[in-house]
């Protein structure tokens, strides 16, 4: 028989404080920290007043902003991930944030980003060669579908590998 440790409840000094931790170790979407602090709070009216107000207090003092979240995150995970845009998109929206946030941020931050060009840097970057065989192109394909790219980008660049039509055809109706 386990025994649970007595929860702490915070009131709203200690929750604006916990909740400025949070951010202060990771940049986190308004939804993200709403989660964290419905746990340190009663389960009713009052705690998820107390997490609306400090929410608001945050935003009011600009630590809390989905719209320049999305957009930081976006960039971030397209320069150092090397990551394809619908991957990012399915992060944001997992972390809460909504669809025209989503849209905005994404479109500002691959602006002008060559898919097939950023593909090939992720290819680099994770050390993916030449594929010699049916399988090692397989697991090309499904690495960069994984990574965000569109099956049009990804059949390209293992056209470009010389790889044989009968593969790329099994490969594309693999992930439809």
């Amino acid at each position: 028989m386990a025994f649970g440790r007595a929860k702490k409840l915070f009131d709203e000094n200690s929750l604006y404080e916990y909740a400025i931790g949070a951010l202060g170790r990771r940049m986190r979407s308004v939804a993200e920290l709403k989660r964290l602090m419905r746990r340190r709070v009663e389960p009713d009216e009052l705690g998820e007043a107390l997490v609306e107000l400090v929410i608001a207090k945050l935003k009011d003092q600009r630590y809390l902003n989905d719209a320049q979240y999305a957009s930081t995150y976006s960039s971030l995970r397209r320069e150092n991930d090397k990551l394809g845009r619908r991957r990012v998109i399915t992060e944001l929206k997992s972390r809460g944030v909504h669809s025209e946030v989503i849209d905005k941020a994404v479109a500002g931050a691959y602006d002008g980003v060559n898919e097939e060009t950023q593909a090939r840097a992720y290819l680099r970057r994770k050390r993916l060669q030449k594929p010699a065989n049916q399988k090692q192109a397989a697991r090309i394909f499904r690495s960069l579908v994984r990574a965000g790219f569109g099956t049009r980008t990804i059949i390209s660049i293992l056209k470009k590998w010389d790889v044989d039509d009968e593969v790329l055809t099994a490969l594309e109706t693999e992930e439809q």
